[in-house]
């Protein structure tokens, strides 16, 4: 390896001039660095060129007796020791500028030292010209080290060793890649400065020397990049600050105007925060990205604030407005465009205020645009305003239940609403993230009522507990009033159902949720019923240590059309059965009594489910579906897809024709029948290995597809549509249906038309699956005389 360098050394030599000088050309034209520290940079790199040249010279003309040769081996040689020493005094200068200047430190006196013992070095090296005491020429003019050789070391040695010991000393205050390149050019040269006192004829001092200088100003790039990124990143970390301190005026100002404009009616208190949140979650899952989301936010939380320019005579009037107040109130839209216009850097928080109040069909105000040509903001506004409208409570009504909620969004889809938007409303209600679920199939939770006060009978009623199949255990404590018999203050019982789970009593509200009240019983046993067709009440038990007040228990269960209770308290035990109008009605109770407290109600749920037989049966079944049996047996569907027929082969052309009549009970939209197309390996309904490709509702409304296929819905509303509460009474008094299906290979069509509701469905089957199978089942109807005729 030596005598390969030693043989190359010349051409590595020059290679490393040139690498100098195209780093000394370029420290020249960087702008980034300071003038100071680039001039440093720069004198270090060309005195390692000249270093070089030097060097090099030395040996190109060592042994030649002229007089060139005489006078360039003397030259080179005394600028080789010098420049030596230039190069580590400037690099001790630029350490003292890193302390002084970038860290705003003292100069450590070692440092300061140096400076002193390097110009000595020199001075030395000077001297040593005259004295031969570093070395000498020989007859030949060959370079020989002379006594005196080694004191040529200590200056750059000792120099090298303090700003190591100084730079280690001061770690933790130097950048890290400036403190790097450091060490390595000093590790570096004192490394090859001890190499080269022991190898003699390779110069391996000077070529370390000028690879450290190169290295040096890489390494002083690199954290010059570092440091520029780092103040990048200070700068944007800085305005993310800003403009996070700027949104977050922009939101409580937003926020507080908004609170305003509610606060001039307790009826509409946090309206607008929750059709913002509505908004934003409809644009979040139709597929806006983060800004537009943020966008429909805050133009539906401030989408109420032409309210401003109506009178509180009219805002807050309880009865119907007049004429002129209605006319009144249309201004409101271009009143909150006018006020939004005027903050032109987010013009978007006009359009929600300005169109929120027009409708898809181009029926509403105040420029009766049509379809698309809403803004997109507020078609999403226009939706949830009317979702939170409906769910609040106002003067004249409690919230809507979600029932009526969901069928209200339903039929508004194509006229009212965007069908997109309404859709996604729909999916946003069914999930039901905001408000307790009711109906048959509703979840409860009362750990926020454990404990409420009766005071005249029925004044403090638990919200509805629903039954169901599995048994539900109700456990209580009841205490009576001070002053009041024990045997007047005995809690009770209230059985009834409703679209909303809860009692109610007043006129508006029975017939807004469609409240029925079956009975009310009492643990002393008495009972009374009024919606159910009969309640059987036997007595099971005297508790012989039971006492009039203390801990009381229910238990409750139903199956179809029949209720069983089982309550223990006030000393007896005793069984309740209950036969319900029919098998499509749901159940609920709710606890309530007079002049006593109720407190620690607990509720569990067992997961066993009753079958027929466990309840006694005391009234006949109720059926809709004695009528002709053609093809295919009939069926009564009570609820959400309980029943379905059985299944039919879908074939290349067919049609099925039924008798389809909707329950008594049945008062939504969707309280139709079911067409739906599905595989099993039993060829039953939800058999084994069961794949759903369909589910096609003749009111339209439109499903999730499985993974399995992909279905595209088309819905029509013709000219012979009579409108929703006329097609549900239709549907009420029955109908001859005809469903028409077309195979071909993985693609199957589907079309029906009931009352103006035409419906095309077109199921393509992606998972390869061949044997497909066609039910009907619904929600709440009955399906009879069914034919199946191939085409």
């Amino acid at each position: 390896m030596m005598d390969y360098l030693r043989a190359h050394q010349l051409d590595i030599m020059l290679c490393f001039c040139s690498a100098c000088g195209i780093t000394a050309f370029f420290t020249y034209i960087t702008t980034a660095l300071p003038n100071r520290k680039k001039y440093q940079i720069m004198t270090m790199e060309l005195s390692a060129v000249v270093l070089l040249l030097a060097d090099r010279a030395a040996y190109i003309y060592r042994g030649d007796v002229s007089t060139r040769a005489y006078y360039m081996v003397r030259i080179s040689n005394f600028l080789v020791y010098l420049l030596t020493l230039v190069i580590i005094l400037f690099i001790n200068i630029y350490i003292e500028d890193v302390f002084r200047d970038q860290y705003e430190m003292k100069v450590p006196a070692a440092l300061r030292f140096n400076e002193a013992l390097l110009v000595a070095g020199i001075l030395l090296v000077i001297i040593s010209q005259f004295t031969g005491l570093y070395y000498t020429f020989d007859e030949t003019n060959h370079y020989q080290r002379a006594r005196g050789f080694f004191i040529s070391y200590i200056a750059p040695l000792l120099a090298l060793t303090l700003q190591l010991i100084t730079l280690y000393r001061y770690r933790k205050q130097i950048r890290r890649l400036i403190r790097i390149a450091l060490y390595v050019f000093t590790i570096g040269i004192m490394t090859a400065s001890l190499l080269q006192f022991f190898i003699y004829g390779l110069s391996l001092n000077n070529m370390g020397i000028v690879c450290m200088t190169i290295l040096l100003y890489v390494l002083t790039y690199l954290d010059l990049n570092e440091s520029v990124a780092k103040a990048k990143q200070i700068e944007v970390n800085t305005r993310k600050k800003e403009h996070n301190q700027m949104h977050k005026i922009f939101d409580q100002t937003a926020r507080a105007f908004a609170n305003a404009i509610d606060a001039r009616d307790d009826e509409t208190q946090g309206h607008s925060l929750r059709v913002a949140e509505y908004s934003k979650k409809i644009a979040e899952i139709s597929g806006m990205d983060a800004d537009g989301c943020e966008q429909v936010y805050y133009a539906a939380l401030l989408h109420d604030v032409g309210r401003i320019g109506i009178p509180d005579s009219i805002l807050n009037k309880d009865g119907d407005l007049t004429d002129e107040e209605n006319e009144v109130v249309k201004r409101q839209p271009v009143i909150g465009g006018q006020i939004l216009a005027g903050i032109d850097t987010v013009p978007y928080l006009s359009v929600g205020a300005l169109y929120h109040r027009e409708r898809y069909d181009g029926e509403g105000f105040p420029e009766g645009l049509k379809g698309e040509d809403i803004p997109e903001i507020a078609r999403i506004i226009a939706v949830a305003d009317a979702y939170d409208t409906m769910t609040s409570k106002t003067g004249y009504r409690d919230p809507l239940p979600q029932q009526v909620v969901r069928e209200e969004i339903i039929k508004g889809s194509g006229t009212r609403f965007d069908p997109k938007y309404a859709g996604i409303m729909k999916q946003l209600i069914d999930q039901d993230s905001r408000y307790q679920m009711t109906g048959e199939e509703a979840g409860f939770d009362t750990t926020w009522q454990t404990e409420f006060h009766c005071k005249e009978y029925r004044s403090g009623i638990s919200y509805g507990i629903p039954i169901r199949r599995s048994t539900t255990r109700i456990v209580f404590n009841s205490r009576p009033d001070e002053g009041f018999r024990e045997d007047y203050s005995v809690p009770s019982l209230i059985l009834f159902d409703s679209m909303d789970g809860h009692v109610h009593d007043t006129v508006k509200t029975i017939k807004d949720t469609q409240y029925i009240e079956y009975g009310e019983i009492w643990f002393d046993g008495h009972h009374i019923y009024t919606g159910a067709r009969d309640m059987h009440m036997t007595h099971i038990e005297d508790e012989p240590d039971g006492g009039v007040f203390g801990r009381y228990s229910i238990e409750a269960v139903k199956y179809r059309d029949h209720v069983r209770l089982r309550l223990a308290g006030c000393g007896k035990s005793q069984e309740i059965i209950v036969a319900l109008p029919d098998s499509s009605r749901a159940a609920y109770i709710a606890l309530t009594g007079e002049h006593c407290l109720i407190s620690d109600i607990e509720i569990e749920k067992d997961e066993e489910k009753v079958e027929e037989g466990d309840i006694p049966r005391i009234a006949d079944e109720i059926s809709y579906i004695d009528r002709m049996e053609s093809d295919v047996p009939n069926v009564q569907i009570d609820g959400y897809r309980t029943a379905a027929t059985k299944c039919v082969p879908v074939g290349e052309r067919m049609r099925i024709i039924f008798h389809a009549m909707s329950l008594p009970t049945a008062n939504r939209v969707w309280h139709c029948p079911f067409v739906i197309l599905f595989h099993s390996d039993d060829k039953e309904m939800y058999g084994e290995n069961y794949r759903e490709f369909a589910l096609i509702r003749l009111d339209g409304e439109e499903q999730p597809s499985d993974e399995a296929a992909d279905n595209r819905l088309l819905v029509e509303r013709q000219e012979n549509f009579v409108g929703w509460e006329s097609w549900k009474e239709l549907n009420k008094k029955g109908f001859e249906c005809t469903v028409y299906i077309q195979r071909s290979g993985r693609k199957i069509i589907t079309d029906t038309e009931n009352f103006g509701i035409s419906i095309r469905n077109i199921t393509t089957i992606t998972d390869g699956t061949k044997d497909i199978y066609l039910s009907l089942s619904g929600d709440q109807c009955a399906i009879t005389d069914i034919r199946i005729i191939p085409s």
